[in-house]
């Protein structure tokens, strides 16, 4: 069982808010959306949202315009729960917005990226750090400078303190176009990390297709974090400590939106694992989570008894390799 670092903060995210403009109409490409309707987002913001849901204590260290765009993100922020103390609203940039389609599979996006990036070194608070257990960050706010850097320094300080550290490589070629720099990015990154999450669409989007899920599992061990979980979508996930494998099935459910199921799935997990829960018992308990945000537009939008989906977890759904 992972140690828990003290804290009094469950977990801090850091890197990119913005508005994500989720398609009314159900379709795979943006070509066939028409209409939108806004929502926060941003996955360090959405997991954010997310584990203050589920009654844990969350905080953000982020950047966005001061405009209505960034109060909006403040807003729906602060109603959430999150700690925003350390949330730079800046009038010299806008807020990033990102274009989604509403599909029950993989979303196609398109970002229009100024704030988010902008978060400079030398707002990463070392104080806030030393206060959190887990430090959460993603490949979509280090495909560049100067967000990168500040996220590397927010690193190594939270690797000095024997914090938990947490690496969603959500790779998109459109928002990281060399995948050669993003693969040796995070895997500088990868050394600092404890536990990553990547999806199977991550995963081929970063090594190449055509690989089994047990290599590209590995591949991710190579770089640096003892736990990796694979998300299958369909076909379920892996957890893996160091090479040995538990594999929990997806159930068939009604899919309303996909956008952000990945953020609500590790916030869950994340969630489970400061219980103080098995990989495996952290991995149901995040199925039970994503159920309820794929059933749903946007973010989790209500609290959740944590207890009442302990009371729902079924053992036998996992199986060992």
């Amino acid at each position: 069982m992972m140690r828990i670092p003290p804290g009094d903060i469950d977990v801090l995210t850091i890197g990119e808010t913005v508005v994500d403009m989720i398609s009314t109409e159900e379709t795979d490409s943006l070509l066939d959306a028409y209409t939108f309707r806004k929502h926060a987002g941003g996955a360090p913001a959405n997991l954010a949202t997310n584990v203050s849901r589920l009654g844990g204590r969350a905080a953000t260290i982020s950047k966005t315009g001061a405009g209505p765009f960034g109060q909006f993100l403040k807003a729906e922020l602060d109603r959430a729960g999150v700690i925003t103390d350390h949330l730079v609203m800046t009038p010299e940039h806008n807020s990033s917005v990102i274009f989604n389609s509403r599909t029950s599979g993989t979303a196609e996006s398109q970002a229009l990226r100024d704030a988010d990036y902008h978060l400079e070194p030398s707002e990463i608070s070392e104080g806030l750090i030393r206060s959190a257990k887990i430090i959460h960050a993603s490949a979509f706010a280090l495909s560049r400078n100067p967000s990168r850097s500040a996220i590397e320094k927010a690193f190594r300080i939270a690797e000095g303190y024997g914090k938990i550290i947490s690496l969603d490589p959500n790779y998109h070629r459109p928002i990281w176009p060399q995948p050669a720099e993003a693969v040796a990015v995070l895997s500088r990154m990868f050394a600092f990390a404890t536990v990553t999450k990547p999806s199977l669409d991550d995963a081929v989007r970063l090594f190449g297709p055509g690989q089994t899920s047990e290599w590209y599992i590995a591949r991710f061990h190579d770089m640096g974090p003892e736990v990796v979980v694979l998300t299958m979508g369909s076909a379920g996930t892996l957890v893996s400590e160091r090479g040995q494998l538990v594999h929990i099935p997806a159930r068939a459910i009604e899919v309303v939106d996909a956008t952000g199921a990945g953020d609500a799935f590790w916030s869950g997990f994340l969630m489970a694992l400061l219980d103080g829960n098995s990989l495996q018992r952290c991995a149901l308990f995040a199925r039970e989570v994503v159920e309820r945000k794929l059933a749903a537009v946007g973010p989790l939008s209500a609290q959740i008894d944590r207890q009442e989906i302990y009371a729902r977890i079924n053992f036998s759904d996992a199986t060992t390799n």
